[in-house]
């Protein structure tokens, strides 16, 4: 049943018999019914929709992106070409939360404008549920623009269209002229001085579904999906070719020789699993900012796609800010995550030493993740790749039913109280778990609980009841009980 989101179901993953038991354990404590179902909704959905900003380089798409969050997140320039890193962030809007892609872009000289844009668009509409195609109403519809607009069409992706830079009511003629794409109605859009984003963000929601398309697993007994993430050159390619038992992927010393994501039905373990090789910067790259981006903006569009991030070290050199980044991005984004550390048959017994010390103080976050050292090249303990991501799908799907969690919650509580803060001892009243993949949680308490707290919750967690390779996320309703504790 691993395909089953209960994305619409506002009891979380609650079934109505332990829903009403949790409603009654709820009315004892004297929270508001409300409030709670609208905790449970909130923690109780599946994965997030996931929208993409799109748009040629200079045309606002950062920027846009920032007023759909709320906050100054993507990198925003006045010239083409400078978001790094980051490019996936949650947003709410109206009640409805959702993932925005940002392609916010690198202008490559040795691409060309137009096979640039159409990269990062590729990248980002695969990944999406639907797109926000940005387009500079000043400047009109472009011939990159129109090059984008067939992509467009041959995803078949709905499409919101914004016309971007119209600060005043003179302006607006420039967004009609837009209506010459095809894209249906262009939407007048201040993304600098906010003018019409909320318009455009109501538009958006109409075109986002509930729940996205992508169904885990692809059905009941589906393969299931693994994106293959690591930084440039650290191997990923070959690992590919040696669980696949042959040469499906070209394999170059020189890094970035992947093109494309290739998705890889192969049969491992005596299963079936859908591989996603996400090695991905194009050939001859020479401007490492750039290449840095675009394997930012691939290994996101994948690790949306996929259930399992397999995250690829390369042990022979030291843990980079790269390989931390792309940790994050995986755990942000609520994957099941296993760390396979390559090319350990070239270590000696002093890098080995020092590589476990590294794991310790980079890859703390990660410290519940299933761990294999392997060698890509030699087939070494490849065997020990599919125990390990299934220890990770097992850990991200399992489900601790509200009575066992509260009766846990309790003895936890009893034993080691919260500290006392300014005469004050918050408590934990009852919880629930209302989603998996990841498992999330929700703490009722009668105070603020310190994160220091929170942390010790989730190892606590972890040791009474597993959930080897999947993040945990947990959040706290602090509720003041009615009627008393009058207002001050």
């Amino acid at each position: 049943m691993n395909d089953q989101i209960h994305s619409g179901d506002e009891h979380g993953e609650l079934g109505d018999a332990e829903y009403t038991e949790f409603m009654e354990l709820a009315a004892q404590e004297g929270f508001d019914v409300e409030e709670v179902e609208g905790a449970l909704a909130e923690e109780g959905h599946g994965p997030l929709p996931v929208l993409a900003v799109v748009g040629r380089p200079n045309v606002g798409k950062s920027t846009l992106v920032n007023r759909i969050i709320g906050r100054r997140e993507a990198v925003v320039e006045d010239r083409p070409g400078v978001t790094r890193d980051r490019v996936t962030y949650e947003a709410e809007w109206a009640g409805r939360r959702f993932k925005v892609v940002d392609t916010g872009g690198w202008e490559q000289d040795v691409l060309g404008i137009d096979a640039s844009v159409a990269a990062q668009a590729e990248f980002a509409i695969d990944a999406a549920d639907a797109v926000v195609f940005v387009v500079d109403a000043t400047v009109g519809a472009t011939d990159t623009d129109e090059a984008v607009v067939k992509l467009l069409r041959r995803a078949g992706k709905p499409v919101v269209l914004c016309a971007n830079k119209v600060d005043g009511q003179s302006g607006e003629a420039d967004a009609a002229y837009l209506w010459s794409l095809g894209l249906g109605e262009p939407h007048p859009v201040s993304a600098l001085h906010g003018r019409g984003t909320g318009d455009l963000l109501d538009e958006v929601l109409k075109a986002l579904p509930e729940a996205p398309a992508q169904t885990f697993g692809g059905g009941i007994g589906g393969p299931r999906r693994i994106a293959l993430i690591g930084r440039p050159n650290v191997g990923k390619s070959s690992l590919l070719n040696q669980v696949a038992g042959e040469e499906r992927v070209v394999v170059n010393e020189l890094a970035g020789t992947t093109r494309d994501p290739v998705d890889e039905m192969i049969e491992l373990g005596g299963r079936t699993w859908k591989f996603v090789d996400t090695a991905g910067i194009r050939k001859r790259v020479h401007l490492q900012e750039g290449a840095d981006y675009y394997a930012s903006l691939r290994t996101a569009a994948a690790v949306e796609k996929a259930e399992v991030a397999v995250i690829l070290i390369d042990c022979s050199e030291s843990i980079s800010i790269q390989d931390q980044r792309i940790v994050t991005m995986a755990v942000e984004a609520g994957r099941a995550v296993v760390m396979a550390f390559n090319k350990w048959d070239t270590l000696d017994e002093e890098r080995r030493y020092y590589l476990e010390r590294e794991i310790e103080t980079e890859l703390g976050q990660v410290a519940w993740a299933p761990r294999v050292n392997v060698s890509a090249r030699t087939g070494r303990h490849m065997e020990k790749l599919v125990p390990a991501i299934e220890t990770a799908l097992a850990g991200w799907e399992t489900r601790i039913p509200t009575g066992r969690l509260n009766a846990f919650l309790g003895e936890l509580v009893a034993a080691h109280p919260h500290p006392i803060r300014g005469g004050k001892q918050p408590r934990i009243l009852f919880g629930t778990q209302a989603g998996t993949k990841p498992p999330r949680f929700v703490l009722f308490a009668s105070g603020f609980l310190e994160a220091g707290y929170r942390r010790f919750i989730e190892r606590r967690l972890r040791e009474e009841f597993g959930f080897a390779g999947t993040p945990i996320h947990i959040s706290v309703r602090v509720r003041e009980k009615r009627g008393r504790n009058p207002k001050k």
